[in-house]
């Protein structure tokens, strides 16, 4: 881990589609890297940093994070990231896009989570404390406070924006309705929001039943989808059987509404449609979700160079025929 780290010179020459949120200034790579999970302080950092620079060697300049990502010890995803990025990324700061959130829980007492001008504004400085930035490019609502008033929210990401510790602000977990009011008051501070990030996937649609990608359309922003592959569901390794303890994430437990079985079918039926096109399932359920231009990104959480450099390739294969979707369509939602 000593070694000089110099970036491919060759990054941005296609191998990883690059999108705009709207007509905003904001472009994220078509497939970013999330570091929720197994990126910590217990996880090993030499395997990390590999995967986290050949993300950017492969044109993945954009790094998804927040204040309570790590385990055990909440924050250390952070820490770890930036250890990764003032070793070797600092060099290359102008080109990434670096985000982080407030919302979830992630300390004691009150102000340990949800919302609130206290707690939005001490935890962006904490969040750059650990990463070692001046400013992160998105600082995300992670979810809606419906506690307090939506305007306190949205003036104190207003703050942190016009303190020069974010370039953009975004929301996630926002419903249709919640985005339109908080987008209102965006518009009226004139804070630069640019997506809404949100789980949907193959089996979790309930962004699509909201409305919600037409609604992000209307008001010139993107979408960012997380858990694309509903936590590795939406791959080739459960084409035999779901095991019992799979880690469903808390958005997406009604797809096992009709039991395992049942999806380990429907997971079979996609296999082969992807290996029509010439996909793995992975692939396919990316390229799915890139088939909408207002999906700006999808947040992949592999700790794999090899299952990265396969996701990758779906950035670049997002168009589908009628009778493709059909078919799809006819497979979940049988």
């Amino acid at each position: 881990m000593n070694d000089v780290y110099r970036a491919d010179d060759a990054r941005y020459d296609g191998r990883t589609a690059v999108r705009r949120a709207g007509h905003t200034g904001l472009q994220l790579p078509a497939v970013s890297l999330g570091l929720w999970r197994h990126y910590s302080s217990i996880d090993p950092v030499a395997d990390r940093q590999a995967v986290i620079l050949k993300a950017f060697d492969e044109g993945v300049f954009s790094f998804d994070l927040s204040n309570n990502y790590g385990k055990p010890e909440v924050g250390s995803a952070e820490r770890l990231f930036g250890d990764i990025y003032r070793r070797n990324l600092k060099p290359y700061r102008h080109e990434l896009v670096i985000t982080t959130k407030v919302g979830f829980h992630y300390g004691v007492g009150p102000y340990g989570e949800f919302g609130g001008r206290k707690a939005i504004m001490d935890s962006i400085d904490n969040s750059l404390e650990r990463m070692g930035l001046d400013y992160v490019d998105i600082y995300y609502s992670h979810r809606p406070d419906t506690e307090i008033s939506f305007e306190e929210d949205a003036r104190a990401l207003d703050a942190v924006v016009n303190a020069g510790k974010a370039r953009y602000i975004g929301i996630s977990n926002y419903t249709a309705a919640q985005t339109k009011e908080m987008v209102g008051w965006f518009k009226k501070l004139g804070t630069p929001f640019v997506v809404n990030q949100v789980s949907y996937n193959m089996f979790n649609r309930t962004a699509e039943e909201d409305d919600l990608p037409a609604v992000m359309k209307s008001l010139d922003a993107g979408l960012v989808a997380y858990g694309p592959l509903s936590e590795g569901l939406l791959s080739d390794r459960y084409l035999n059987g779901i095991p019992e303890d799979f880690p469903i994430h808390w958005s997406n437990t009604a797809t096992f509404a009709k039991g395992k079985d049942h999806v380990v079918q429907q997971l079979n039926d996609l296999n082969k449609m992807a290996q029509n096109r010439n996909q793995t399932l992975s692939e396919l359920a990316l390229s799915w979700l890139l088939r909408d231009p207002v999906v700006t990104s999808v947040i992949i959480g592999t700790t794999s160079v090899d299952h990265l450099e396969s996701n990758i390739k779906a950035s670049n294969q997002t168009s589908f025929t009628s009778d493709e979707l059909a078919a799809i369509d006819a497979i979940l939602k049988r």
